[in-house]
């Protein structure tokens, strides 16, 4: 079994202090993780180190979706939704099938014949586009028209009033934080060095001016020390100038941040079958189901504060609220609201900062020179992060080398992907060992494919750990456990923000599971008491800043308060 633990990471560490790479990625964000699998996968020696837990920033704060991006058809860019649609088809089927869950949403109709036969064509090309791109696999179900009775049986909270009837289509959700931390494992299997909570200080050159490695520090206990490596891929998202910054020289990329945000609501809330798509002045609002809850979301606002813990403010969780409660009824109020998160995106520039560097564009992302033997990439989004990965990796290896060494991942299966389809059949009757229900399986089994015999192994080595929370009786103690010992988590807050995420989908964000989850962990991870002690008071102040930082009116006094609570390293 692969896995991301402090033996591993400190095995990590010594061979990245020990050996020169092929490949360095600074990043861990999903487009990190995957160019760290893409050439991991090649053959490539790679490292791959990150400031943060994996994850920390946009790729576990996005909408969780995995979508060609129906309103792009608007703009008439067909070549990017085809190409999303394309990797949509590959996750479902081949790269993360466990990961990745095919979701039905309406699209309310509010003129009977105009709009649904504009509406109809245009979700009839995203069809199609979805066959063309899976070679004729139609790997959702096609669009459906409903009228408007039958769109309220789907989605009963709609308003009378908001709709004549509706198209029900698909897209996919994922748990981004998931995704990226096993695209991590995944590149770890092949055979790449990985290392969270290692920040990069400086980009080191050789006689040539070439990028030739990095100094980086150990944030967990302050150790200084170099990484070499032939080329450097910069991966950072909102901090890639910041990067950028650390090789000196004038190429690079440009990129703006733009704060999205999420409300989260319990599932009984909504008696919906379905999702809802909703297209809002500025962009779209997505109110998504999930087993135990819904997330509502997002925003587009500029963003002009620190970039490590972006927050909602009140008045974003009023926007979000007010434009799900056009079409909802009753509507949503605050006290509906169990969890909610913000991310940023990193808004692409037109114009990269030296024209005279080669650079490779396309519709959503750019890769380009900074310095000799070091690029960056940015824009982009999840649902096409392998595009992303094995564009930058061909553009550091250079057409012939890239050509020689082709990229792989196109339907190389994740950790947990491959005998998926077995494992489901199976899950039940594997499940009435442990008394666990249909929901328990179905949740199980979405977050550990065909690993799930590895969760239930651990499991009979010490029974105590089928048990489930006390606090949050919808996780097992095992998963706390697997995160610890194999899925990379350093710290309390690394459980409860990224892997049993309540943080976000918790009314008190955890707090009540403090004590049990700690106390997991502590036996994972080694923790003295002293050390226990500091991690769940810890996190209880992050909690504290959170909650006060949604209070506020502004993002600059909303950031303020978040940044009340110190960061645990670093």
């Amino acid at each position: 079994m692969t896995v991301l633990s402090q033996e591993q990471r400190a095995t990590s560490l010594e061979a990245m202090t020990s050996q020169k790479f092929d490949v360095l990625v600074i990043g861990g964000g999903v487009t990190g993780a995957g160019i760290a699998l893409d050439a991991a996968a090649r053959g490539l020696s790679t490292a791959v180190v990150d400031a943060q837990d994996w994850a920390a920033g946009t790729s576990s704060r996005s909408s969780r979706l995995v979508h060609g991006g129906l309103r792009y058809l608007y703009n008439l860019d067909f070549k990017l939704v085809a190409e999303a649609l394309r990797e949509r088809g590959r996750l479902l089927t081949t790269i993360a099938p466990h990961l990745v869950e095919a979701q039905p949403f309406l699209w309310p109709l509010k003129t009977p014949v105009i709009e649904r036969a504009y509406s109809a064509v245009g979700v009839g090309m995203y069809d199609a586009l979805a066959r063309i791109g899976s070679k004729g696999r139609k790997t959702v179900p096609i669009q459906r028209h409903l009228s408007k009775a039958g769109a309220m049986r789907r989605f009963p909270e709609i308003k009378r009033n908001a709709l004549v009837g509706a198209i029900e289509f698909y897209d996919a959700r994922v748990d981004d934080a998931r995704l990226v931390i096993t695209l991590i494992r995944t590149a770890v299997k092949y055979g790449a060095a990985a290392a969270s909570r290692v920040k990069v200080t400086e980009v080191l050159k050789d006689g040539r001016g070439r990028a030739c490695g990095v100094k980086a520090v150990d944030l967990e206990n302050g150790n200084e020390f170099t990484i070499e490596a032939d080329r450097i891929i910069n991966a950072t998202g909102v901090w890639t100038e910041q990067t950028q910054e650390l090789a000196g020289g004038t190429g690079g990329l440009k990129v703006l941040t733009s704060k999205g945000i999420h409300i989260v609501i319990p599932r009984e809330r909504l008696k919906a079958t379905t999702g809802l798509f909703l297209r809002t002045e500025k962009s779209v609002l997505f109110i998504i189901p999930w087993q135990h809850y819904w997330v509502i979301g997002t925003t587009d606002t500029a963003w002009h504060e620190q970039l490590k813990h972006p927050v909602p403010t009140s008045e974003d969780i009023d926007y979000v609220l007010d434009h799900a409660n056009e079409v909802l009824d009753p509507p949503l109020t605050r006290d509906d609201i169990i969890g909610t998160y913000a991310g940023l995106r990193p808004l692409l520039q037109p114009k990269v900062l030296d024209e005279s560097k080669s650079t490779k564009v396309s519709r959503e992302h750019t890769v380009t020179e900074v310095i000799p033997g070091m690029v960056a990439i940015a824009g982009g989004k999840l649902t096409t992060y392998r595009v992303m990965a094995e564009d930058a990796v061909n553009f550091a290896l250079g057409q012939s080398l890239a050509k020689a060494r082709p990229s792989v991942t196109a339907q190389l299966p994740l950790l947990g992907a491959e005998g998926f389809d077995a494992v489901e059949n199976q899950a039940r009757r594997l499940g009435v060992k442990y008394g666990f229900d249909a929901d328990r399986l179905h949740h199980l089994v979405r977050r550990y494919g065909s690993e799930l015999p590895d969760l239930f192994a651990a499991i009979d080595e010490d029974p105590s750990l089928g048990k489930p929370l006390e606090a949050a009786p919808q996780f097992l103690r095992a998963e706390v456990h697997r995160a610890c010992a194999v899925e990379g988590a350093l710290h309390l807050e690394d459980i409860l923000v990224s892997r049993v995420r309540l943080n976000s989908e918790a009314r008190d964000r955890g707090g009540a599971a403090v004590d049990e989850v700690a106390e997991i962990a502590a036996a994972v991870l080694g923790w003295d008491e002293a050390r226990l002690e500091q991690e769940k008071s810890n996190y209880r102040e992050r909690i504290a800043a959170e909650l006060a930082a949604e209070e506020q009116p502004t993002d600059a006094t909303a950031s303020a308060a978040r940044m009340v609570a110190e960061d645990i390293v670093g």
